[in-house]
């Protein structure tokens, strides 16, 4: 079953349409509200959403899905007009599986809807507590902490850790981390796992000290910390 949550009747109805005739079954939405009720009835295989919605709009209500338990691992594209980097990168970081820019054609939003829900259903079951050091990371209630105290993450930020934390001192060349991390073999978006790997050292504060930067290759998750010699 695919959500659609759009406000747009003709566009809605367009992709209403092309995913039935791909012989998905399909409902739409017009606001978060019928959307919310729909979800409490039945918990969608995907969600298609919109940005600018008349009550909530989509990244508040990508953000309710990733804090709650029944959806949080429900696969979403948002599609919107919003094409700036800036806007993309946010509707990333709160945990969308990919970003559909208006105008679209429907070859490709078929074919993006076809990856995620092959992804979704490829994905490996995690480790449901992953420990380094002074950090935890419990997959199940969704927490990290720091010597115990809770450290808030966005969703790539916790992505990221995760990630680290299952592949403790081991080289992660930065293709690795774009593809496992953001599912792109894009390197000239590869500045934005430095955003990300510098806002999540500050966060862990002294534990952060472990992810060493590995000059011309990637990153590493290491016990020596920057002693290891091989920090930029």
């Amino acid at each position: 079953m695919i959500y659609i949550v759009e406000d747009d009747a003709s566009i809605r109805e367009l992709e209403q349409y092309a995913l039935q005739t791909n012989q998905y079954t399909v409902r739409g939405f017009e606001d978060g509200a019928s959307f919310w009720a729909a979800v409490r009835e039945t918990v969608p295989d995907l969600v298609i959403l919109d940005v600018m919605l008349p009550d909530e709009d989509g990244y508040q209500i990508l953000g309710r899905l990733r804090e709650t338990a029944a959806t949080r691992t429900v696969p979403v594209i948002m599609v919107t007009a919003k094409t700036s980097e800036i806007d993309v990168v946010k509707g990333l970081d709160h945990g969308a599986d990919d970003y559909l820019c208006k105008p679209f054609g429907i070859m490709e939003f078929i074919s993006r809807v076809k990856a995620v829900l092959r992804r979704a259903s490829t994905a490996p079951a995690s480790t449901t507590t992953l420990r380094f050091g002074d950090i935890t990371l419990d997959d199940v209630a969704r927490t990290v902490t720091v010597d115990g105290e809770p450290v808030e993450l966005t969703f790539k930020e916790y992505s990221l850790l995760h990630f680290f934390l299952e592949h403790p001192e081991e080289v992660l060349a930065r293709e690795r981390i774009m593809k496992a991390v953001w599912d792109t073999d894009d390197l000239l978006e590869s500045r934005t796992i430095d955003m990300h790997v510098r806002t999540l050292r500050q966060k862990l504060g002294h534990a952060g000290d472990a992810i060493c930067t590995v000059r011309k290759v990637g990153y590493k998750l290491s016990a020596k910390g920057t002693e290891a010699g091989e920090d930029a």
